[in-house]
């Protein structure tokens, strides 16, 4: 039976390697975000307040038709970032920020759930959940010139709503990995780990979390 997994967590914590490395050993596939060129994104960094709200539909567009793609993939999937944080990460902290009005914010977060209600949400939702020191570690580790200016305040921001989003999200099972203990990087042996825990929540087993003492055992394998 087809499986549909997300993978989610802040900047630099390291989501893509983790896609990688799951569809690796499970032979599902994995599936990165398109690139694609927002026509709004000039005139946003211009003028924030006029285009945030422009920008965000662009995006939320182009990541609702990829999440419709990938449901029609015939095998189990694992996805790099789900649709669900563009609106309750990214487009909310533009709005906390005041770059995007309340009246526009509410249209938003209407469309956000009436086209949720009509996609199938993922089986299992994995958040790799990290301190803002482990993110400037990783950031500066795999040295990407355009996140060398990422401040340490706004991954404090963007952590403080991804909490509350997990916490709060009820449409699909979640997986906490705990970033900060684990570093499958430089312990590749963790990943048989986080492949196990993946396969135990998706048969529906109970309490199924890391240890301290499950992540010892598995730094040398």
């Amino acid at each position: 039976m087809k499986k549909f997994v997300a993978v989610a967590g802040n900047i630099g914590v390291g989501k893509s390697t983790l896609v990688k490395e799951i569809c690796d050993r499970l032979g599902w596939q994995p599936y990165f975000e398109p690139v694609a060129e927002n026509p709004y994104l000039e005139d946003f960094y211009e003028n924030m307040n006029t285009w945030a709200y422009h920008s965000q539909v662009f995006f939320l567009t182009h990541r609702l038709r990829s999440h419709k793609e990938l449901l029609d993939i015939p095998s189990s999937v694992v996805q790099d970032r789900s649709m669900y944080e563009d609106a309750e990460i990214f487009a909310r902290n533009l709005y906390l920020q005041g770059h995007i009005t309340d009246r526009d914010f509410a249209t938003y977060r209407g469309l956000v759930g009436l086209l949720a209600e009509m996609l199938k949400p993922p089986d299992l939702v994995v958040y790799i959940q990290a301190s803002v020191p482990t993110l400037v570690e990783r950031i500066k580790r795999r040295g990407r010139d355009f996140e060398a200016n990422i401040s340490e305040e706004y991954l404090g921001q963007l952590n403080k709503l991804y909490e509350s989003w997990i916490a709060g999200f009820d449409l699909s099972p979640v997986l906490v990995v705990p970033g900060d203990l684990m570093d499958y990087v430089s312990f590749p042996g963790e990943i048989d780990l986080i492949v196990k825990k993946i396969e135990d929540k998706l048969a529906g087993k109970e309490k199924v979390e890391f240890s301290k003492e499950d992540i010892e055992k598995y730094k040398a394998g």
